[in-house]
């Protein structure tokens, strides 16, 4: 009965190798590591760590140690995020030199004290736009829209010095945590608001201007590409200007603009250009109403 169970488990094993053989496009072998998910997770709590000081390290911070903690942080966050740099660009690049990986993530790492001060800007905003909102530090703590609009200027940063695959996971991993999904090449100007979150996609090349607010459900997406590929680098998602508030669960689709000051109304499809100043909503249904007999 062992002997068959064992038999049965090499049958098992010699399959799995020829599918490996047959599809090498989603396993690698005889090639160096890639980033694994732990790896992400590392590089994110880095970075959270040195974005938002004092609320996600156990250490106690002090204006007394705060130089050698941070300091301490960064100098950690660079190695780790050069090493995983190293190991993505193995794959799509030939003579990548350590050199490189390490000024990449230099050149990144030189963006948080802007990404800090966006961040800001972004949890203003979030308070000033719920009033279920307790404090500042509450939003930080616990809002999924600040967790996502901080990755986001994160992998934003990363997707435009053209760093392959790592943009991608770690904003993925944010998804995971959010339900929020941004791709990293969307780009997001400053006072971005987005209330509860659940279901928001925004895709790669869309543009969202200043003092924007989105509740949850929405899509800010592409047409179906019948060219596929064809259509990479191409302008495909909406453009979504300063001072625009879009409602739960509306879509908005393809490269069409959202003028200035507009107010776009829950559960609307929308595939074409909004003038500024303009409100956009479904038709008002009367509701019916009846008694119930209790039970």
């Amino acid at each position: 009965m062992e002997n068959d169970k064992l038999s049965s488990l090499d049958n098992i094993v010699d399959a799995l190798i020829d599918t490996y053989q047959k599809d090498p496009c989603i396993n690698f072998s005889d090639q160096s590591q890639l980033p694994a998910f732990s790896d992400i997770r590392k590089v994110f709590d880095l970075f959270f760590e040195v974005l938002f000081p004092g609320y996600i390290s156990n250490s106690d911070l002090t204006t007394t140690n705060v130089s050698t903690v941070v300091g301490d942080t960064v100098r950690t966050l660079h190695a780790e995020l050069s090493r995983q740099i190293q190991r993505v660009c193995s794959h799509t690049q030939k003579n990548c030199k350590r050199e490189d990986h390490e000024i990449l993530s230099l050149r990144v790492i030189a963006q948080l004290p802007t990404i800090r001060n966006k961040l800001k800007n972004d949890v203003e905003a979030t308070y000033r736009g719920d009033p279920a909102a307790q404090s500042p530090q509450e939003i930080v703590l616990s809002y999924p829209g600040i967790l996502a609009i901080a990755t986001h200027r994160i992998v934003h940063e990363l997707y435009r010095e053209g760093v392959p695959f790592l943009p991608r996971m770690i904003s993925e991993y944010a998804h995971r945590l959010t339900g929020i999904d941004i791709n990293p090449g969307a780009s997001i100007g400053d006072h971005f608001f987005i209330d509860h979150g659940t279901g928001i996609v925004i895709g790669e090349t869309v543009v969202i201007g200043n003092h924007v607010q989105i509740y949850q459900g929405v899509t800010l997406g592409a047409l179906a590409p019948a060219k596929g590929q064809k259509l990479r680098g191409v302008k495909r998602h909406p453009t979504i200007e300063d001072d625009v508030t879009i409602y739960a669960e509306a879509t908005i689709l393809g490269d069409v603009t959202i003028g200035k000051g507009s107010v776009i109304g829950g559960n609307v499809w929308i595939k074409h250009s909004v003038p500024p100043y303009t409100i956009v909503m479904m038709p008002e249904y009367e509701s019916v109403m009846r008694s119930k007999k209790p039970i």
